[in-house]
C-alpha cells in the first residue's frame, strides 16, 4: 500500500523544487525525490497545491532565466548565486502561499459572519481531550448526529 504525502514530505519536495536548477519536468522531479520521500506519481504530486504551485512558479522562473549569466563566475560565486536563486524562489512561493491563505481566511470570515457566528465563538479554545477515556465504557452509548440534534443510540 502506498503511503500518503505527509506535511514533512511535502516540505522536503517543495524545498527540492525551490533549489532546482536546469530543466524541470515532473519525471525529473519524481526521480530526484524518490531516494528521500519514496516514489510518487505525477498525479499524486500535482494534487498537492503547495507542490503544484512551487513547481509552476519554479518552472516559470527557470524559463525566464539567462543561462550566460553564470559563465564567468568562480565556483564560490556560482554556489552563492544558486543559493540566492533558491532563496528568492522560496520567498516568492511563500508569498503566494500566504496570499492564498489570506484569501481563504477572508472567505471563511465572510461565511462565518453570514451564518451569524461571532468572532468570540470562532476564537473559543478547543475542547480538551481526555486521553484516559479513549475506550468506551460499558454504559456509554455512541452519539449519532441527526440534523442539528444529538441522539443517543
Amino acid at each position: 500500500m502506498r503511503q500518503h504525502l505527509t506535511d514533512s514530505k511535502i516540505n522536503a519536495i517543495v524545498g527540492i523544487i525551490d533549489g532546482w536548477t536546469g530543466k524541470l519536468t515532473w519525471n525529473l522531479l519524481i526521480e530526484k525525490i524518490e531516494p528521500t520521500t519514496g516514489r510518487y506519481s505525477r498525479q499524486s504530486l500535482e494534487k498537492q497545491p503547495r507542490i503544484k504551485s512551487a513547481f509552476n512558479i519554479r518552472k516559470e522562473h527557470l524559463r525566464g532565466r539567462s543561462k550566460s549569466s553564470k559563465e564567468n563566475l568562480s565556483i564560490v560565486e556560482t554556489k552563492l548565486v544558486e543559493r540566492l536563486e533558491r532563496l528568492e524562489a522560496e520567498n516568492n512561493r511563500l508569498k503566494k502561499e500566504n496570499n492564498s491563505l489570506l484569501e481563504q481566511f477572508v472567505r471563511w470570515q465572510y461565511n462565518a459572519s453570514a451564518r451569524g457566528i461571532t468572532a468570540n465563538q470562532l476564537n473559543e479554545a478547543l475542547p480538551s481531550i481526555d486521553r484516559e477515556a479513549s475506550k468506551p465504557t460499558r454504559n456509554s452509548r455512541p452519539t449519532v448526529f441527526r440534523g442539528d440534534r444529538r441522539v443517543k443510540t
